[in-house]
């Protein structure tokens, strides 16, 4: 769900320089890379906790909920956005968005994910902090393996929903050496999507990829004013704020 749940000057400007900014980081630092914008221009920002952009819903209270079969596994997905938040890196203060991931046949817990999510005001595109990852077998707390958090360990926040989401757009969604490096790509900007919870247009979809692990695509696809809709082999089939 990288998750949903996924971003700087002024909104279009900051969109269209996601081809162009070149990388920083010397783990990214080959030719292939050199199209994939990593650097966000966030001091620029004053962050908000709370809000939304056309793609992406970050209100205390909104949930949405994915179910399907991945990798032969059948899993429910619940997504939260929480009232609580956290400061990171720089003293940015970010919403705290609670990921439960649950055998459905089982109902085993397999994975509980905090991610740490804040929206830059110049530009509505949101932010993706940091995530603290507890991973699960058999109902039992193995380890923390994905955790990752802006500033420590020479990790820097990803753009996880430009404000302004452009055709071809390329870009980091976390930059955590050697832990994370997950990158996505706006390959399509007007489909109709069928899920359980229901017809949606103007969908766009993202490419996902990851340097650490060459080869691997993943499709998701979000839907203007509810968020993600397809979250690789997983389809929404509920939205909307808790009562």
């Amino acid at each position: 769900m990288k998750p949903i749940g996924s971003n700087v000057i002024y909104m279009v400007a900051a969109a269209v320089a996601l081809a162009a900014i070149p990388l920083v980081s010397s783990t990214m630092a080959n030719a292939q890379n050199q199209s994939w914008t990593s650097t966000f221009n966030l001091e620029l920002c004053n962050f908000s906790t709370t809000g939304t952009n056309p793609y992406f819903i970050l209100q205390p209270g909104y949930q949405l909920v994915f179910a399907g079969i991945e990798d032969g596994e059948p899993l429910n997905v619940t997504v939260t956005v929480s009232n609580k938040t956290k400061v990171v890196g720089d003293g940015i203060i970010t919403r705290l968005v609670e990921e439960r991931v649950v055998n459905s046949e089982t109902g085993d817990l397999k994975e509980l994910t905090k991610d740490y999510f804040a929206i830059c005001d110049k530009t509505d595109s949101v932010f993706y902090f940091g995530e603290d990852v507890n991973n699960y077998e058999n109902g039992v707390l193995v380890d923390h393996e994905g955790s990752w958090l802006h500033g420590s360990d020479n990790a820097r926040a990803g753009l996880i929903m430009p404000g302004t989401p452009l055709l071809g757009s390329r870009y980091y969604q976390e930059i955590a050496p050697e832990i994370a490096l997950d990158k996505a790509e706006i390959v399509s900007m007007n489909q109709t999507v069928n899920v359980p919870a229901g017809s949606f247009s103007e969908v766009i979809e993202m490419r996902e990829t990851n340097d650490l692990e060459p080869g691997i695509e993943e499709d998701n696809l979000h839907a203007p004013g509810i968020g993600q809709v397809i979250d690789h082999e997983l389809e929404l089939v509920s939205y909307g704020y808790l009562k």
